[in-house]
């Protein structure tokens, strides 16, 4: 009986036959892996993504705003022009006013002189003439700078450029005429400067119990 040494071909073999099998699972793991890795990067890269669309967002909303108060601000200046023009056009237009308003008592007087005077009378003719061409300076001259005088006799009464000093009744005017102006008034650039102090006419008594 003869003993059957190995050879070293063989014991490889067996070496080989008794390894374990650990490949399939070593080849497996590096794939699980990478799947977790690339779930990682999709949930980072999804939070990277709102976070700078959350940040677009408010960016956008603060240029709105600044846009808004630029408009504003704009707005406000424009304002401010108009507003400031405006002033200016009005101190040129009413500068006058004061000064206007100081000749009034002076053209009243004259006018009142004329009303009194008797033009028969030689010796007052002449003074008369000279009262008339005064009174026609000082009223060329407020006409000149836009000053216009209303006398309203005959017009219906206007509580925004007459002042009512008392009534009377007529049989010729309607009611709430004016009658006769005590003292005229006078507008600058059509703003009123001192109103017309008027008497205006009222219905008459008969008038009212014929109605009734």
């Amino acid at each position: 009986m003869t003993d059957k040494k190995s050879t070293p071909e063989v014991e490889e073999v067996v070496a080989n036959d008794q390894q374990p099998e650990v490949e399939d699972a070593s080849v497996e793991a590096p794939e699980v892996e990478v799947d977790q890795l690339e779930v990682e990067d999709t949930a980072a890269d999804k939070q990277a993504i709102e976070s700078l669309q959350t940040e677009v967002n408010s960016l956008q909303n603060a240029l709105v705003e600044a846009q808004e108060q630029a408009l504003r601000a704009q707005a406000e200046a424009q304002n401010i022009k108009r507003r400031s023009q405006q002033d200016v056009e009005k101190a040129h237009k009413f500068a006058l006013e004061g000064f206007s308003k100081s000749l009034l008592p002076i053209i009243d007087s004259l006018e009142r002189g004329l009303e009194t005077a008797n033009r028969d009378e030689p010796g007052q003719k002449a003074m008369c003439e000279g009262i008339e061409l005064t009174l026609k300076m000082f009223i060329d001259v407020l006409q000149k700078h836009n000053v216009e005088q209303l006398d309203p006799v005959g017009e219906p009464f206007d509580p925004q450029y007459h002042e009512a000093m008392s009534m009377q009744e007529s049989p010729d005017a309607e009611p709430g005429t004016v009658l006769a102006a005590l003292q005229k008034g006078y507008t600058l650039n059509g703003r009123l400067i001192r109103p017309a102090m008027v008497i205006v006419a009222k219905p008459s008594e008969t008038k009212i119990d014929e109605k009734a």
